[in-house]
């Protein structure tokens, strides 16, 4: 284009007015092909105290497509000042989250491009007349990836697009396009790995939808275990299928219907009478989805696989964030290895997955054990076993009152110290331990119940009342209830997206299990402000961090006498609003039993009709004991922290500040001189506060009237620090103002009072002259004109004020 300089442009001229141009002119005319600034990761939420902030992350500035979900090629753009190249490392981190083969840098000169498909000449310069056109990049794509013809109508079969907007994530295109793939090859048994919360039944409808659309899969059956998730399914996820799809019910298969939602319970029982699937020719379903297939498929007994036999020649993909690996049970050995994974850990580094705290809580009779004394008879006058009793048997075989309570009043406190509407889970051994720890709840929160007596409620198998109340549970817009007890119902499949604390009042041995109930708080929901959660657990499940099968990190765990949660303590209130205690430690304890951990199912409570209940490894129903007036002590406490590696580390948030900007700067002359040069302040501030630096909440650490450089100064590098005031006060002093006319030198001194009420990012937006008192001298453009002749002049003042601020020199009287 003649007559631009090309140097003077931005980064976004430089993509409108040469490089969307060049990739028009080279055939990408269709625009459903072109995205701009594709955000394909959310940014990981960062913790502190209470408050919580998302890193900020960069967009992909072009990702061009074969078709909508298809991704081929990333563009990634500079301003022309930089070196044709500067963007391909950036281009090179997006193409490896989409798995495509083909890269491009530009600066509006050219191209660099990165082709996978050519190994022998990886790197090449191309001009902008040379951009390759859609069909070379769909042609070198298939051949890079091994696609034959007969493959091509299953692979491009179109997504849904109900119209929203809302568009598959990066890892959810990942899982879908890799298990047409696979069975667009032949093969007939997949399984798909997916963190709880990340969209494995979205995932699902759309394999089974661009299966179906294409006609390669005509009878199509969705498996689940238990009511809700087939429920959930119907009404959210599946709802596009509309007429083709029917529920399964009263132990019938309709074939009128294409797209069958089944209880495996209503397909399948002991009598051969119930074997609905029988009715059916063992060809009749060419597909099936198995939802959480750890709990069934992976056992050969067990009934889901009788049935998964029987229509052995359909396609069948299992669903699951836990897949069993076990001596007696595999998943694998069914489904083979997963065609795709992503785990809790790569889901909260995205920002897609709810962080989360730990507070575990040590009860001395837990750790210690209880012994009755020689002849002690429980309340129902039955005598107890001479033995010691610990932390296995408590609510299992033996129930102690004083136990209950503690627990209960703990969880309460907790949530009074915090939200008291906060949505909790508390996870119990089994039904009678749910409704007695519902029964103690509803006692110690008798004003909560009197405004609402469903604000603590049982859920589980066995209560009809309680079940009705799932759905308004896990409805965001419900308050009501806010604490369910449960013990199985809620372990899987609930998408409670604002449950904000869970407890752990159950012994969990499973790691399969332990992942399951971690991942009913993992969800995120931006609009009810749910970013992170809590666990509090008093049965030392959270042992299960330091297996080697964990694929998350807490942000921190801390150990904890009920007492101090519930008389309140100091050390507590750090942990709550995220400051460093003084007696705290680096250690971990050993884990007992860690590696004798069998990552089974307890069978003793769980069924497989989803149900709660109390048997024990035999069958057999388990005796309990209850007993009263057992004095219940508390014990020492620990705070933990591990840092993003993994590692155990103890630190306040200062402390990780120091270590955010140990990694930007050598050195307080190296900060120093970034922060002078810099033309906007704010562009540091948002790089620190993109590294986990909150400067909300260390601002409410060190004090609320600092300006962010005097923040990093004081807290990094330990020099004393200026209030904003003060370092207003020093400019006037200077008189600098005088070689202004009089209407700059009102606005000049106005911006300066601005800085030390709000602070530097206020001075440096613009749009400040349209508030007041500056709507008072006129229109935005009127006061740069007066001032200071225009526009350019305003902005060097503004940079100049900034640096009068910042200054060292001494003041003059």
């Amino acid at each position: 284009m003649a007559g631009i300089n090309k140097a003077k442009l931005t980064e976004t001229d430089i993509i409108s007015k040469f490089i969307l141009p060049a990739v028009i002119d080279a055939g990408w005319d269709d625009m459903s092909q072109i995205r701009q600034e594709v955000k394909l990761r959310d940014g990981k939420v960062v913790v502190r105290g209470q408050a919580a902030a998302r890193k900020k992350v960069k967009s992909a500035d072009i990702v061009l497509y074969h078709k909508p979900g298809m991704p081929l090629a990333v563009i990634e753009a500079k301003a022309n000042k930089h070196e044709i190249g500067k963007g391909m490392q950036q281009g090179l981190d997006y193409a490896g989250l989409l798995e495509v083969p083909f890269v491009f840098a530009t600066n509006g000169d050219g191209f660099v491009f990165h082709d996978k498909t050519n190994p022998d000449a990886l790197e090449t310069e191309i001009s902008l007349s040379d951009f390759p056109t859609p069909v070379q990049l769909w042609q070198k794509f298939c051949a890079w990836r091994g696609f034959t013809e007969a493959q091509l109508p299953i692979i491009t079969q179109d997504y849904h697009d109900d119209g929203s907007g809302k568009s598959p994530r990066y890892y959810q295109l990942q899982a879908v396009n890799k298990t047409l793939e696979a069975i667009s090859l032949g093969q007939n048994r997949v399984l798909l790995v997916m963190a709880t919360g990340t969209g494995k039944t979205y995932t699902a409808f759309q394999i089974i939808w661009r299966l179906w659309k294409a006609r390669h899969k005509k009878r199509i059956l969705f498996l689940a275990d238990r009511n809700i998730l087939v429920d959930q399914t119907r009404i959210n996820d599946f709802q596009p299928f509309g007429q083709a799809m029917t529920k399964i019910t009263g132990r019938s298969v309709d074939p009128a219907y294409e797209i069958h939602l089944a209880l495996y319970q209503a397909l399948t029982g002991p009598e051969e009478s119930q074997k609905a699937y029988k009715q059916v020719d063992p060809d009749f379903f060419d597909l099936i989805i198995i939802d959480e297939c750890h709990r069934g498929s992976a056992a050969d007994d067990s009934a889901w696989r009788e049935i998964l036999e029987y229509f052995s020649s359909a396609t069948q993909v299992g669903l699951t964030a836990t897949p069993k690996e076990t001596e007696e049970v595999s998943n694998t050995d069914y489904f083979g290895d997963p065609v795709y994974s992503y785990s809790l850990k790569q889901g909260i580094e995205d920002g897609f997955l709810a962080p989360y705290k730990v507070v575990r809580v040590d009860i001395d009779i837990d750790l210690q054990g209880w012994r009755p004394t020689k002849g002690q008879l429980d309340k129902k006058g039955e005598t107890l076993q001479d033995r010691i009793y610990n932390q296995k048997d408590f609510d299992r075989t033996l129930v102690i009152d004083e136990r209950t309570e503690l627990v209960a009043q703990t969880i309460t406190s907790y949530l009074q110290r915090t939200d008291s509407m906060a949505k909790t889970i508390v996870f119990c051994n089994d039904i009678d331990h749910a409704e007695r720890m519902r029964r103690a709840l509803v006692n110690l929160n008798s004003e909560q119940v009197a405004k609402n007596e469903k604000y603590v409620m049982k859920i589980t198998g066995d209560d009809e009342i309680g079940k009705a109340q799932l759905d308004n549970f896990i409805n965001p817009k419900k308050p009501y209830p806010v604490i369910a007890t449960t013990s199985e119902l809620m372990s899987t499949g609930v998408d409670a997206k604002t449950c904000k604390l869970v407890v752990l009042d159950q012994t969990i041995q499973s790691m399969t299990k332990f992942k399951q109930i971690i991942g009913r708080g993992t969800r995120i929901d931006d609009r009810y402000n749910k970013l992170w959660f809590t666990i509090l657990d008093f049965k030392k499940a959270t042992e299960l961090f330091a297996d080697e099968r964990f694929d998350g990190i807490p942000e921190r765990i801390m150990t904890a006498k009920p007492g101090d949660i519930i008389e309140g303590s100091d050390e507590l209130d750090d942990i709550i609003n995220g400051i460093d205690p003084e007696h705290s430690d680096n250690t971990v304890d050993d884990v007992e039993g860690a590696a004798e951990l069998p990552g089974v199912y307890d069978s003793s409570t769980y069924d497989n009709s989803g149900n709660d209940s109390e048997w024990d490894d035999n069958g057999s129903r388990v005796t309990k004991f209850y007993v009263n007036g057992v004095k219940v002590k508390t014990l020492a406490e620990r705070v933990q922290y591990y840092d993003t590696d993994g590692k155990l580390v103890t630190e306040s948030f200062k402390d990780y500040t120091r270590k955010a900007m140990a990694k930007h700067f050598t050195s307080l002359d190296e900060f120093t001189k970034r922060w002078n040069e810099a033309e906007r302040k704010q562009v540091i501030i948002d790089e620190l506060e993109g590294e986990g630096i909150l400067w909300e909440v260390l601002t409410q650490e060190v004090g609320k009237d600092l300006d962010p450089f005097d923040l990093i100064c004081h807290v990094v590098y330990d020099q004393p620090p200026l209030t904003r005031q003060e370092r207003a006060d020093n400019v006037k002093k200077r008189n600098y103002f005088t070689k202004y006319s009089e209407t700059a030198q009102t606005v000049l001194s106005t911006l300066l009072d601005k800085y030390a009420d709000e602070g530097v990012q206020e001075i440096e937006n613009i749009h400040v002259l349209k508030v007041k008192p500056f709507d008072q001298m006129g229109r935005p453009v009127e006061i740069v004109k007066k001032g200071f002749g225009g526009k350019q002049a305003y902005l060097d003042a503004v940079s100049e004020l900034e640096a009068e601020i910042y200054s060292t020199e001494p003041q003059t009287a």
